[in-house]
This record gives structure tokens, sequence and C-alpha cells, in this order.
């Protein structure tokens, strides 16, 4: 049985972990209200940019566009985005293996472009080959990041060299339901789906289309890339909030344990001792 100062200290110990516990989550709780409101702010665009992905342009003479143009797929880019740190519950995990899974499905040559420390991480584990690695990014997502993102991928997706050419990109980000709700998401960015061209339509693209889409799809994707980082930074840190806040209550329930266990393991030494006071001053 451990000593009084042994519990005494282990009290003490757990109380101090409790209370970064709770700061943690006080911090987590203000970073979700701050990307939380970003994101609500760019809702719309992000929606819309997510339709254009999904049904692109349906007019005569845009399936001619590169960004129409499907090869066989033998190098598959990913861009995938994890969290800059642990302590979020299985966020990390959850979106890693749906990545991986993915990969493995595919059977492709994969090149990656990971956002976060933790994919990072993780496929240098998995011997996967990392093109390029960003860190940092979600503690302040900025949409000049994702413009840089952007222009990576369009310099791999556009290149000569049929070893350095991508023919399929995808991105892995975890997509926002609700605080409690989060989606590990796989959504192909390149190259669009051809769809029914509709003879009815009226827009006119200018000065032709195939300018439109080479100024309009690289605006597109940044919207969609930065509006994928701002969810999964609400989602990363929702999860740390939820994780600290389960993490504050256990630490809560041990101390209560301990300072119960303290206070009956004293109640017994001082019940010794004065049987010990009184059987002395009967034997006198």
């Amino acid at each position: 049985m451990p000593s009084l100062k042994a519990i005494k200290r282990r009290i003490a110990s757990v109380s101090n972990t409790q209370q970064i516990m709770k700061a943690m989550n006080m911090v987590a709780a203000s970073k979700v209200q701050k990307n939380k409101s970003r994101m609500d702010g760019i809702k719309p665009l992000l929606d819309e940019a997510r339709e254009f992905l999904d049904k692109g342009v349906s007019v005569e003479g845009a399936f001619e566009s590169i960004y129409y143009t499907s090869r066989p797929a033998k190098n598959v880019g990913y861009v995938v985005i994890s969290g800059e740190r642990g302590l979020c519950g299985s966020y990390n995990a959850n979106i890693l293996k749906a990545a991986l899974a993915h990969m493995d499905d595919t059977g492709k040559n994969t090149q990656l472009i990971t956002i976060g420390t933790k994919s990072k991480e993780f496929f240098t584990r998995q011997k996967k080959h990392i093109a390029k690695e960003y860190s940092g990014m979600l503690d302040n997502v900025s949409y000049s990041a994702a413009e840089e993102i952007v222009s990576q991928l369009a310099e791999m997706f556009t290149a000569e060299a049929e070893e350095e050419r991508l023919d399929e990109i995808y991105i892995a980000y975890t997509q926002f339901e609700t605080l409690l709700s989060h989606t590990p998401t796989i959504t192909k960015l390149l190259p669009f789906k051809p769809v029914n061209s509709d003879s009815h339509n009226t827009v006119i693209y200018e000065p032709d289309i195939h300018t439109y889409l080479k100024r309009a799809v690289p605006i597109y994707l940044t919207m969609f890339i930065y509006g994928a980082m701002v969810e999964s930074a609400v989602c990363e840190q929702t999860s740390r909030m939820i994780s600290m806040d389960a993490a504050a209550r256990n630490a809560g329930e041990i101390v209560d344990d301990l300072t119960l266990q303290y206070n009956r393991q004293r109640q017994s030494v001082i019940t010794q001792e004065i049987s010990e006071i009184v059987g002395g001053s009967n034997v006198i």
C-alpha cells in the first residue's frame, strides 16, 4: 500500500496535469471559434468550388482541355492534410489511414504533398515519396499558401517528362459535419470527369473556353484547397478540445479517488495511533 506522502504527491501531479488539460481545452476552443468563423465566411465560395470540381463546364470544346484529358494513371499525386500535433483523439489516424488505403487501392506510383507535421511523419515511416511538405500552415491558414500548393500541383500535372508528370491528383482532408462528427474525405482534383454537353447552354466564355479554363481552374482549385485546410483545422482543434475535456474530467475522477484513498488511509493511521495511546495508558 502506498504511503500517505506518495498518495499526496500523486494527487498534486494529477491535479497539475488536469490544469494543463483545461488550459489546452480553452486554447483549442478559442481556435475552433476563430477557424469556424472563417469557414462559415467562405462557405458559399467553397460550395461553388466543390460544384465546379463535381460538374466542371458543360460546353462544347471544354473536354479538349488538359484539365479533362484522361491519361493512363501511372503516377498519382495526393495532397494529404493532417494535424500539426497530437492530443486530438483519432483525428490524425482516421485521415492518414484513409489516405493510405486509397493509395494502396490504386496500386500506382504515388507522390505526396503533405500539409501538417503528422502526415509527413506518417508517410515517411510508410516509405512513400514526399515531393513537398508544408508544416505550420494550419495554425494560421492563408489563401496565399493554397495558391502556392496549386502552383506546385499545376507544375507537376503539366510536366513534360513522363516520369515526373502526375496523371491524377487527389486531396485527402477531413470534412466538418458537426462538432462531434468529422468525415475523412478523398476527392479527385484532376483531371475533371467529362459530363454530357448541354446544347442549351447560353453562357458565352470570352475569349474562348480554353482561356477561361486556364484562368478559372487554378482559382477554383485554390479555393477548394484553402477551404479544405480551414475545415481540417476546425476538425483538428475540435477533436483536441473534446479530447482535452475528456482528459480533464478523467483526471478529476482520479483526483477524487486518490483523495478518498488518502482520507481513508489517514483515518486508519490516526485510529491506530489513538489505539496505541489508549493501550499504553491502560498498561500504566
